[in-house]
């Protein structure tokens, strides 16, 4: 009897593990949403705008955000990781 429930279990999982593999296949030959390219380019562009604002301000007004100081220069080059850290999954 115990040996009857686990064919009946390995069955399932083989089931599954199938099902599962052609979601994963599907999933991967789909292309990305719309919004994911613009996004991508989006955080590029913005971190590279947010550095070149600060080198240009950085005498006077210190924009973008003058409590940061020398610390924009960070969040401009992770503003730009993050779209570069998006490119690898890009269709």
């Amino acid at each position: 009897m115990a040996a009857a429930g686990k064919n009946v279990s390995k069955r399932k999982s083989a089931e599954l593990a199938q099902d599962r593999a052609e979601i994963a296949s599907s999933r991967k030959d789909a292309p990305n949403p719309v919004w994911f390219k613009p996004v991508m380019f989006g955080f590029m562009l913005l971190g590279l705008i947010w550095i070149v604002l600060y080198y240009i301000t950085s005498t006077n007004l210190q924009l973008p955000v003058p409590a940061l100081g020398q610390a924009n220069i960070f969040v401009g080059f992770g503003l730009v990781l993050v779209g570069f850290l998006m490119t690898p999954w890009w269709k």
